[in-house]
């Protein structure tokens, strides 16, 4: 991950994990739903933050293309991630 990034972390709400996007026009927070990462990433429903934050860690590549690419075609102050922006052919 970027060193120049704050670390991923938990929503309080325990809904998602939120992370910052730094791109070369500055940073972009993003969230991406516990879904998603039940989804398309093997969370187990019910995982302990730490297995969260570790599964997050493993799929942060795609994440992050992902969010990339959402924040170039929708730009915003923030970018939330959910299961239909994973889904093939998107």
């Amino acid at each position: 991950m970027d060193a120049a990034a704050a670390a991923p972390r938990i929503l309080a709400n325990h809904r998602g994990v939120a992370f910052d996007l730094v791109r070369a026009i500055g940073s972009v927070e993003c969230v991406v739903a516990l879904e998603a990462l039940e989804a398309y990433f093997w969370l187990e429903p019910g995982a302990s933050d730490a297995r969260t934050l570790k599964c997050f860690g493993d799929g942060y590549q795609r994440i992050t293309a992902i969010a990339a690419r959402k924040a170039l075609a929708h730009p915003a102050a923030t970018i939330e991630l959910t299961s239909s922006d994973f889904a093939r052919g998107r």
